[in-house]
């Protein structure tokens, strides 16, 4: 769902980037069935073609971005990867740091700007859980869920695009 909203949202503002989402646990699987109607009715998102990936050491190195929807997420990413790091947030921990830095710049680089949001982070600001971090996961809960979850991506992927954006 992440990468269907942020997509959506980057090709409304004009701003272009590649959007791939990937993680740790499935390969080739479909859109959940409340997902893709979810996105469908409520963003005009279509998933249909959407099949899961497994994150692959080759995608990280050539992210200039990688967000996650929990700590674990990032956690397992910095672990295998620790040069990784710097680029690696979860997507609630990036929105937050973005709006409490100044705003990024028309000539401050994505590179540069990351860097200042990365500024104070330890690795262990990714160890355990933490609920205020974590985007709850829908898998095999009801169309509500869906629609709750949907809704807190879509929310925090319109202001991470804000920030994103240069003024």
């Amino acid at each position: 769902m992440a990468e269907g909203l942020l997509r959506q949202r980057l090709e409304t503002r004009g701003i272009p980037a590649h959007v791939h989402s990937a993680g740790f646990a499935t390969h080739g699987e479909p859109a959940s069935a409340h997902g893709i109607d979810v996105l469908h009715h409520d963003y005009r998102v279509d998933l249909h073609g959407h099949r899961s990936r497994r994150l692959k050491p080759k995608m990280v190195a050539e992210a200039d971005l990688i967000v996650g929807m929990a700590r674990r997420h990032v956690f397992e990413v910095a672990r295998e990867q620790p040069d990784a790091f710097g680029r690696a947030f979860t997507l609630k921990e990036l929105v937050r740091r973005a709006e409490a830095a100044d705003a990024r710049t028309p000539d401050e680089s994505l590179d540069a700007w990351l860097s200042r949001l990365h500024e104070g982070r330890s690795p262990g600001d990714v160890w355990g859980e933490s609920p205020d971090d974590d985007v709850e996961d829908p898998i095999g809960q009801d169309y509500a869920m869906y629609r709750r979850t949907a809704a807190e991506i879509d929310s925090l992927v319109e202001r991470l695009v804000d920030a994103v954006a240069t003024r």
